[in-house]
């Protein structure tokens, strides 16, 4: 009992600091105003007490990684405590969908831990995960080179592309899981392939690339066949010139990666002044909410890293890289723990998921890689990416929560059988 004590002390002393960090944070931007924002007062307690009640009482209904849900909840509430300092309304509806986002999470890990046979639900996930796709070419709009939105009434607009990527895990998962022949594994690829030009069709190329990239991660882990991938790999290099060639704002955001004070007042002012904006807040930071964020014209969504490093400073944002570092490596953890290769392969295409989406958008921002139009999981502003990150995180747990429980049973037998000798 003593040394299951130990274990948790480190864990309730890194939320503690969360929760701190979290409170302080709202009653800052409260006490900035005069009168005091009672709103950001509500937020200063209400944000704490959800990541000390998800992480320390949530996991007692059944066995769940508390190190991956305080380092998702951190994320979360730094991602909203940005928001709200420059944006309130936007903040207070991001806190909104986060307290959402915890119910889809729990919900994702009692569908891993219940559903014993995924076969019949992912014949449903492919369909339903092309007609979703299929809604933005239909009845979307064009927004900044892209038509991957749709608007329902009485709702709001969402991006379908952000729940077909849960869908994507699970049906890959599945076929990739058994026996590995090409007939087994046929409905995944050609539902990759389906998925991929749908999403050319809305020309929403930072997505596929996020598509495609976990996909043969996948492939690869699944039969080790590396001739195949590496071809893959060359065949997305040259869709990836295809798409060069064809799109107009693919060629324009190349050019602007290249050298964007050639068109510093246009085109390139987004990227020159995200950079501008990492300088200026050098190592520690200007203060949260200060500095000049809403010169970045996506600054509460594709650039909030860049207002993260000009509020926070540079420092700050690289622990934000190494948090994130930390959920990968605890995600790999959970997949090699798996016993069942189906839950091995969820565990490691959600982790490889995370990583690419975060490293597309990160290095983008800092000029690494041509920017794309994906946001930054748990930060950037969004309910729908908010509520798909916090599902994916789900599907992790979910995984982590069944190998526990595999080896708690190897721990009994294993007592049950000294006791036995």
């Amino acid at each position: 009992m003593a040394r299951r004590r130990r274990n948790k002390s480190p864990i309730r002393l890194l939320v503690g600091a969360i929760a701190l960090f979290e409170a302080s944070g709202f009653a800052l931007i409260a006490c900035q105003s005069q009168p005091i924002n009672q709103e950001a007062l509500i937020l200063a307690a209400a944000m704490p007490a959800l990541c000390w009640v998800s992480t320390l009482f949530f996991p007692r209904f059944f066995p769940v990684d508390r190190l991956l849900l305080a380092l998702t909840n951190f994320l979360c509430g730094v991602g909203i405590l940005i928001l709200y300092s420059m944006l309130p309304d936007r903040g207070m509806r991001q806190a909104q969908f986060y307290a959402l986002g915890l119910l889809v999470m729990m919900v994702c890990i009692l569908l891993v831990r219940w559903i014993r046979s995924w076969h019949a639900l992912c014949w449903l996930m492919i369909p339903a995960g092309i007609g979703l796709l299929l809604a933005p070419v239909l009845f979307g709009s064009w927004l900044n080179g892209a038509k991957n939105w749709v608007a329902v009434p009485w709702i709001g607009s969402f991006q379908p592309s952000e729940a077909v990527k849960l869908m994507l895990l699970v049906v890959l998962a599945h076929f990739l899981s058994a026996r590995r022949t090409l007939g087994r594994m046929l409905p995944a690829l050609l539902f990759v392939a389906g998925c991929l030009g749908m999403l050319l069709l809305q020309r929403d190329l930072g997505t596929a690339l996020m598509y495609y990239l976990t996909a043969l991660a996948m492939y690869f882990v699944s039969t080790s066949n590396l001739p195949l991938t590496m071809l893959g790999l060359g065949a997305g290099a040259g869709a990836a010139y295809g798409g060069y060639q064809l799109f107009g704002h693919v060629r324009v955001r190349v050019a602007m990666w290249r050298n964007p004070w050639s068109d510093a007042f246009d085109k390139g002012f987004q990227i020159i002044q995200a950079l501008m904006a990492i300088g200026s807040g050098g190592l520690f930071g200007l203060g949260l909410g200060l500095g000049q964020p809403r010169v970045i014209p996506a600054y509460y969504t594709d650039f909030v890293f860049a207002v993260i490093c000009e509020q926070f400073g540079i420092i700050f944002g690289l622990c934000i890289v190494l948090v994130y570092i930390a959920l990968m490596v605890r995600g790999f953890s959970v997949a090699l723990r798996a016993r069942q290769s189906f839950y091995a392969l969820l565990a490691f295409g959600c982790t490889v998921m995370l990583g690419t989406q975060t490293f597309v958008i990160v290095a983008g921002v800092i000029k690494m890689i041509p920017l794309t139009g994906i946001t930054m999981p748990f930060i950037s502003y969004g309910g729908t990416s908010l509520l798909s990150c916090m599902g994916l995180m789900g599907l992790l747990q979910g995984v982590s929560s069944r190998v526990k429980e595999d080896t708690e049973q190897d721990v009994a037998m294993a007592q049950a059988t000294e006791e036995a000798l």
